[in-house]
């Protein structure tokens, strides 16, 4: 069987910690900030883990981990 290639989008998009949970970012933190209010944009910033663990199996494999 051979290697599977790394998805490129996901590799970008996703982060696989040491314990191999997986940290995604937010979504809606794009454009349009000046209608946002600060505490959302706090709120929106950084990662979280993922909480499906069928979503976390998959990019897992997608990532090749």
């Amino acid at each position: 069987m051979p290697k599977l290639k790394t998805h490129s989008g996901t590799k970008d998009r996703v982060k696989i910690t040491g314990n191999k949970k997986v940290l995604v970012g937010s979504s809606n933190n794009n454009h349009f900030k000046s209608k946002q209010s600060g505490a959302r944009k706090r709120r929106l910033s950084g990662t979280h883990p993922v909480s499906s663990t069928k979503v976390a199996k998959k990019l897992k494999t997608q990532i090749g981990v």
